[in-house]
Formats: C-alpha cells, structure tokens, sequence
C-alpha cells in the first residue's frame, strides 16, 4: 500500500501520544482494547498484539475499527487527541513491509529491543497496521471546539 497523505497537525497529534483505543465488535458484541502504536513513514499505524486474543481474532474476521488517542489528565482547556476510523490488517511474516513497521515500532519504543526476551516475545506476535480513513483532531488549545479532519468535509 501506498502513503497516506495525513494533514500536518493530525499526525503531530498522533505522534504525541503512544496509546490508541480501538473499539470493534465481534459475535460477542461490541468492545476496546488499547495498544501501544507507532506511526510509520506511510502514514499507518502499528501496533503488536497477538491473532489469539479476542480483538486480534475480531480484525481477522472484520478489519473495521474506531479508535482514539489522547494523553490521561488533560485540562479540558487544552485538551487535545484525535478520533478516527480505519482498516487493521496483520502484517505478513518476513519482507520489507514489515521490516519497515517493526522499526517504526522499536524506534518508538526503543524498551523494546533493550530487553532480549521482551524483544524476541514481541517480533514472534502478530505486528498489525492500521490504515486510517477518516481522522479527527480535537484541539482546544486552539481554542474551545476546534476539529481538524482528514480527509477534509467538503464544505457547503
């Protein structure tokens, strides 16, 4: 897949923070989890997780997710994050796709690599991508309300 061309401050928002939330539903109904994630040079998000849990056996079956990300204990004043909705898929064995999200991923969280046996654990799981269609950014910071979206809505 190609690179996503995100807006500027959307992707600030997402590289300053390390935990979406994803909501998708299965059989079972409807349920979160949160991930650590890096964004990568194509405009994905990755994160590790393994095909055995209930979220990871849910994207399999059903690629849609929402997702947010915001930092914990935010003055509503300056309160900033960003919401969305994309496409998860796993991340095939070997190769250069992956190669390329798994530095993404150990570049954003360098612990990772530090300890050899959470370094080993984590390359053997399911490393996943997830490929926004729709994103925004809440900013009040920039005063009360302001929403910045990808893609842009159409005005009028």
């Amino acid at each position: 897949m190609g690179a996503v061309t995100i807006d500027d401050a959307v992707l600030t928002a997402l590289r300053a923070h390390t935990t979406l939330t994803l909501a998708y539903a299965d059989t079972d109904g409807p349920q979160a989890c949160a991930v650590l994630y890096a964004v990568t040079g194509a405009g994905a998000l990755v994160f590790v997780t393994a095909a055995t849990t209930r979220h990871g056996r849910a994207f399999a079956d059903d690629p849609r997710v929402a997702l947010t990300a915001q930092a914990d204990g935010q003055e509503w004043t300056r309160l900033t994050g960003v919401q969305g909705r994309g496409l998860v898929r796993r991340l095939p064995e070997g190769g250069e796709e992956r190669a390329a999200a798994w530095a993404a991923y150990t570049e954003r969280f360098p612990f990772v690599t530090q300890d050899a046996r959470l370094g080993a654990a984590l390359a053997a799981t399911a490393l996943w991508e997830l490929r926004p269609t729709w994103l925004r950014l809440i900013d009040n910071g920039r005063g009360f309300g302001t929403k910045i979206e990808w893609p842009p809505t159409p005005k009028g």
